[in-house]
């Protein structure tokens, strides 16, 4: 039996986006919650490998830890009965992941149409579409059906995964739209200040081993991070301790858990969206 000061997301319920993934991020996410006492529904819309996921959450915190959802970030509809399923189905909703991402290898176009396009006119109009829908739209979508909730009761977290800036300024359609994901979690932050409910992001900070690059991923992995980086970093920011946190990005390959929570910060934390370049530069 695990002690409450091992859980301190006890009684805390969360939904973490694009959770389905065997090797993604949101399943690391989701174990490392469960683990730490919340209950999570998992949404994706892989149902195949989303029951996988769900199993092995499962077996880390019994059969009434996890809800799975396939649910689509994109579809409004779909998002807000998720949500209310979410908070019926567990009892409430604490913290919000806003975690799933694709790119155009991962878009469910013609093959001749998937790959890495060498310049922005060679990047076909429904991968583009596609990947804005679900790197951008999604959150907002998701973020807009959970913050009255939050809200009403004084308490929340939303938390967005987007990426480093030099794959925003590098990679696009993938780059833009986690650059709109960042800059949209910065005004998340600004309107909820004071309300109880926060606005981060938390970033691998490198690449990572995760099948985002497609289902043959290409190229030499091993140096890349693992997905459990982001482990306890997401503990941290979705309990009460990250309170005093809001507008923050973190890098998770920097965050020392030896250090103290300000030395921690001062090392793996910066303003969300770079709004220090914002103000030097026109």
């Amino acid at each position: 039996m695990r002690l409450m000061a091992d859980q301190p997301l006890e009684g805390k319920i969360a939904i973490v986006t694009g959770a389905g993934s065997p090797i993604g991020l949101g399943h690391a996410i989701t174990l490392a919650l469960v683990r730490a006492g919340a209950r999570v529904a998992m949404m994706d819309i892989n149902a195949t490998w989303l029951e996988e996921s769900a199993n092995d959450v499962r077996e880390a915190g019994g059969d009434d830890c996890v809800l799975p959802l396939v649910a689509d970030v994109t579809d409004p509809g779909a998002v807000e009965e998720a949500v209310a399923r979410t908070i019926a189905e567990l009892g409430g909703l604490h913290v919000l992941f806003n975690n799933a991402g694709t790119n155009p290898r991962t878009v469910d176009i013609t093959p001749e149409d998937r790959g890495d396009p060498a310049h922005f006119w060679d990047i076909p109009i429904a991968a583009w579409m596609r990947v804005i829908s679900v790197n951008l739209g999604g959150p907002f979508l998701m973020a807009r059906a959970v913050v009255s909730h939050m809200m009403a009761q004084g308490w929340g977290r939303i938390i967005g995964v987007t990426t480093s800036l030099d794959t925003m300024i590098r990679n696009a359609p993938y780059g833009p739209s986690k650059a709109g994901h960042e800059a949209f979690v910065a005004a998340m932050a600004r309107d909820l200040e004071g309300t109880g409910v926060t606005a981060n992001v938390l970033i691998p900070g490198g690449g990572t081993n995760t099948n985002s690059g497609g289902p043959n991923p290409q190229g030499d992995r091993s140096g890349r991070l693992e997905p459990e980086v982001m482990q306890a970093p997401a503990v941290w920011l979705a309990s009460q301790e990250s309170g005093a946190s809001n507008g923050r990005r973190i890098a998770a390959n920097f965050w020392d858990e030896s250090l103290p929570i300000v030395q921690r910060m001062e090392k793996a934390s910066a303003p969300v969206a770079w709004p220090q370049l914002g103000r030097t530069l026109a």
